[in-house]
């Protein structure tokens, strides 16, 4: 009875707080959350112009504000995704990472939109459970969802195949819900969520011929050796020469990797490949093995006489390849989602908003994939703009989290958030007022031992300073100056130089583990618990 009556009361605050929004003059603006996944801050033109140009998601800075210090509190999709809606770090909201379930007894934000006049409606990855609570539509990938002719599961009609490319397909959906079912009569919420660029990268027909001939500049730690750094670092599964899939990831044909005596990087190496790519049809089948089956040619000529290092950049040029080419068809549905919201007026009350649910390696320290504290895989895109709101062409340094972004909707829709809620609205920032908004963020990665084996370890980052305590197998503790050492290389925890520093920051995190319910009673809970999955064989490695 206790547990249903505080249940109610939490919903009867938003409701409080809509009632009086109502009142007010001021229309209440639209939500349009674009969130890609596995989008690297490198791989936009508006953070960094040397790999690729994305002029649509940088009509968004350029319309609106770029956040150049805007982070994560969990490094991994499905957890990632579970803060963004609850508001809240992963060892309360209970997802933790890709295996825990989610809880669904959690109170979303786009319930509580939805509950206080918001149209919703959501299309493209979730990632986790099949039925989001809160949405008027959905249609949704199931689970990691397909590159090519993709199953999608949807609220009205149950599971159906489509035919065509995801990025391209999820654009459609999201524009046809914006020009054919959207009730003109209330301010909606719409969650635009793309599959790519996550793994196995398969760009769609018009990039990857294109692609697939370009040459991208090396990161200057593509070749770190991870010297005077602890196990963390040395002992990790994401290293693109030795870790990468070469027919899943770098698409050498199968038959070509027993021709050269390639051995899988993995047991699922060839099978991803015969997975992914076997979901073509002939028509898309043929274009695919013409344009990759002169890359194999060129590649079974060049392979006896390559050494290591051939090998490394040879394999890094695949993956920019691929990685970039699906962003190209991102940066494409984006601008078409702006033109129209342009074209109908929309965009004149529309928040919009471009990220990824995490950062990614992009062959910096040698790396592909996240889950690390270190900055390529904790920092993450952020761009928002929102007409009258926003000066145009802002820039803001401040360390904001995913863990903002519920707060922050629900504020703009004059709705309270819950108390439970742990994050801090951005619309001071937005409004040119947020100065000091947050000194410090907090940091907690779970996943291990599994895929790509980083350990479990959590972290206290500031604006200069970030120090990390790697546990479970390890008690390691690593502190790195941001500023002076940027590409985060050395390990500066023993170095007299940097004593007050570490007391400093031994005490914020300890305080910040405080702040927000975290302790080391729910660490040994969280490893109970995934031993016990461990045992039972349902982790993946």
């Amino acid at each position: 009875m206790r547990k249903k009556l505080a249940f109610s009361l939490i919903l009867l605050i938003p409701v409080i707080g809509f009632i009086a929004f109502k009142s007010g003059k001021k229309k209440r603006p639209n939500i349009v959350f674009i969130m890609s996944d596995d989008h690297a801050y490198q791989a936009i033109s508006a953070y960094d112009n040397r790999l690729m140009q994305t002029p649509n998601i940088d009509r968004i800075a350029n319309e609106g504000m770029l956040f150049t210090n805007a982070c994560v509190t969990n490094s991994i999709c499905a957890p990632s995704r579970a803060v963004i809606l609850t508001g809240k770090h992963s060892h309360l909201n209970g997802k933790i990472d890709n295996y825990f379930p989610f809880d669904t007894t959690n109170v979303t934000f786009p319930q509580l939109l939805q509950q206080n006049g918001y149209q919703t409606a959501m299309f493209g990855k979730l990632h986790f459970g099949n039925n989001p609570k809160g949405f008027d539509e959905f249609q949704i990938l199931p689970d990691q969802g397909d590159y090519y002719n993709p199953d999608i599961i949807t609220k009205k009609e149950g599971k159906k195949k489509l035919t065509g490319y995801v990025t391209d397909l999820i654009t459609e959906l999201t524009l046809n819900w914006l020009k054919n079912e959207r009730d003109d009569d209330k301010p909606f919420f719409l969650a635009y969520l793309h599959k790519a660029p996550h793994r196995e990268w398969i760009p769609a027909e018009r990039h990857y011929k294109e692609y697939i001939n370009k040459k991208f500049p090396e990161p200057e730690t593509l070749f770190d050796t991870y010297e005077g750094r602890g196990r963390a670092s040395n002992e990790q599964e994401m290293n693109l020469l030795t870790h990468m899939n070469w027919a899943g990831d770098s698409k050498i044909f199968p038959e070509n990797m027993d021709k050269l005596g390639i051995k899988e990087s993995h047991t699922y190496d060839k099978r991803l490949y015969n997975m992914t790519v076997g979901r073509m049809n002939p028509e898309q089948r043929k274009v695919w093995d013409e344009t990759y089956g002169k890359m194999n040619e060129e590649f079974i000529k060049k392979y006896p006489q390559m050494t290591e290092v051939d090998k490394m950049k040879w394999r890094y040029q695949r993956y920019m390849q691929d990685y970039l080419g699906c962003i190209a068809s991102v940066d494409e549905g984006v601008g078409k989602v702006l033109d129209f919201l342009k074209e109908s007026g929309l965009d004149e009350n529309t928040i919009v908003i471009y990220t990824s649910d995490q950062g990614f390696y992009l062959g910096e320290h040698g790396w592909f994939d996240k889950r690390f504290i270190f900055d390529q895989s904790f920092k993450t895109p952020l761009l928002v703009k929102w007409p009258g709101v926003i000066k145009p062409g802002s820039k803001n340094p401040q360390m904001v989290q995913n863990l903002d972004y519920a707060q922050t909707f629900l504020e703009a829709a004059g709705i309270k958030p819950p108390a439970d809620m742990q994050g801090e609205s951005l619309i001071p920032i937005f409004k040119g007022k947020g100065r000091n908004f947050r000194d410090a963020a907090y940091y907690h990665y779970y996943e291990y031992p599994s895929v790509h084996m980083v350990k479990r370890h959590y972290g206290v980052v500031t604006e200069k300073y970030k120090l990390v305590h790697f546990y479970y197998d390890v008690d390691e503790w690593e502190l790195y100056d941001r500023k002076n050492d940027p590409n985060e290389m050395k390990n500066v925890y023993n170095d007299p130089k940097y004593k007050s520093v570490k007391a400093e920051l031994h005490k914020k995190l300890a305080d910040l583990r405080i702040k927000y319910k975290d302790s080391e009673i729910l660490d040994k809970m969280y490893i109970n618990k995934y031993d016990e999955l461990l045992k039972q064989g349902k982790i993946f490695r």
